[in-house]
């Protein structure tokens, strides 16, 4: 992944116009492909996006703003799944002939993003600790703080600067073989590979056929989809605000905890509806329970805490191995949901059930609260569980003795003889 935040997303924007413009002109060339082409080159587009997004997002907030900035971009994809059900609708863009214009639309937001984002400064810390532009740090933090102490952010990027022991970003082999952060990897592989086999893929993918089940009819369906997605909005909106207040651990373990309880609701209803009507109902709420419980909080901690985790030299890799682990998992919900379901009826949503309570066990004993704490602190925080701490002390004094003028190594000799 590109170290260079802002650039990156300048740069992909490129990608939706090609995406976008391939699927709206798909039907005046009659040809289907183009569709799948454009579908395909669009998600290379979210994949970046939802690494780079909230990585930019939490380098650039103060430390008391982080969550909230942090799950801003969940609100807006919620945002966007919204209008596009409410353009899906019959009335509006939901007939065939109107679909290619409905697929296009999603060159609109990204022109805005285009026309807006080239005037917003880089990151300050990417320009301090790894480009080291103390100028252009401050005029970034100028730009983005109208008042606060600019000083002591600065002082604190320096700081994590000098603990680290390069300040080249890593890549994701030389990530995932580095120990000293071994459960901040195991952390983001728990909670984004949990993220999306929480069922929620399930549930947004084969709404229709899930409401369909519960005996809905199937003019009100599209209708109570629409709903689904004004629930979205709420909940994301709702976790927003109050993460910066619960902090980032009950969100996400309520948020995991509530899906299972709802996941384990679906399967009681579909077993019990046709002995007990009213259950129908049931099923519907726990459908729009699960998506509320997603949205609250795992819909956006997991992006969020993937930059509080790592240190500058680690967030880069951290956020390509999260972001492949998420779509791995996405696809494999979405293409095997169907034979899941094939296999195990109504009892599917107990699997479900199991990984969100699993998910909720390992962030009650494992992740560590980092509301209010900066990202040497989060940092220090893990290499006391770890037990390293010491150990890349000795390895960071090593390293600084060895670069004085070739005489380090000499001594440190003539120390340890003293």
């Amino acid at each position: 992944m590109c170290s260079n935040r802002k650039g990156t997303l300048v740069r992909s924007t490129v990608l939706v116009f090609v995406g976008g413009s391939l699927m709206g002109f798909s039907r005046w060339f009659r040809n289907p492909t183009m569709v799948i082409a454009g579908r395909f080159i669009t998600g290379l587009h979210s994949g970046i996006s939802l690494s780079v997004v909230p990585m930019y997002l939490g380098e650039i907030a103060p430390k008391n703003l982080r969550g909230f900035l942090g799950l801003v971009p969940s609100i807006h994809i919620c945002l966007g799944v919204f209008i596009a059900q409410v353009l899906g609708l019959s009335e509006l863009l939901g007939k065939e002939e109107h679909w290619p214009l409905l697929l296009s639309f999603v060159m609109f937001p990204t022109l805005v993003q285009l026309m807006l984002l080239p005037w917003f400064p880089e990151s300050p810390r990417y320009l301090l600790i790894e480009k080291g532009n103390v100028h252009a740090t401050i005029t970034a933090l100028k730009c983005f703080r109208k008042k606060g102490n600019i000083q002591a952010e600065v002082e604190e990027m320096q700081e994590e600067q000098r603990s680290l022991s390069s300040i080249k970003t890593l890549s994701v082999c030389r990530l995932l073989t580095d120990r000293r952060v071994r459960w901040q990897i195991l952390t983001i592989v728990v909670v984004n590979i949990g993220m999306q086999l929480s069922g929620i893929d399930a549930i947004w993918f084969y709404t229709n056929e899930i409401f369909r089940k519960a005996g809905i009819p199937e003019a009100h369906i599209q209708y109570t989809t629409v709903g689904t997605g004004a629930i979205e909005v709420i909940a994301g909106m709702l976790g927003c605000f109050t993460i910066e207040h619960l902090g980032r651990r009950p969100l996400i373990i309520g948020g995991f905890v509530f899906m299972g309880l709802c996941c384990a609701g679906i399967t009681v209803s579909a077993l019990y509806q046709e002995q007990f009507s009213f259950l129908s109902y049931v099923s519907v709420g726990c459908v729009i329970g699960i998506i509320a419980g997603f949205c609250v909080g795992p819909a956006g901690v997991p992006f969020l805490i993937t930059a509080e985790l790592f240190k500058q030299s680690h967030r880069s890799a951290a956020y390509t191995v999260a972001g492949c682990l998420n779509w791995l998992s996405n696809f494999a919900i979405g293409f095997g949901f169907p034979f899941l379901e094939e296999a195990t009826g109504p009892y599917c949503y107990l699997i479900f059930c199991a990984i969100c309570w699993g998910v909720a066990v390992y962030a009650f004993f494992i992740i560590p609260e980092t509301k209010n704490k900066t990202f040497l602190e989060i940092s220090q925080m893990f290499e006391a569980k770890d037990d390293v701490l010491d150990e890349e002390e000795t390895f960071n004094r090593q390293l600084k003795m060895g670069l004085m003028n070739g005489y380090g190594t000499i001594g440190l000799h003539d120390e340890n003889q003293n």
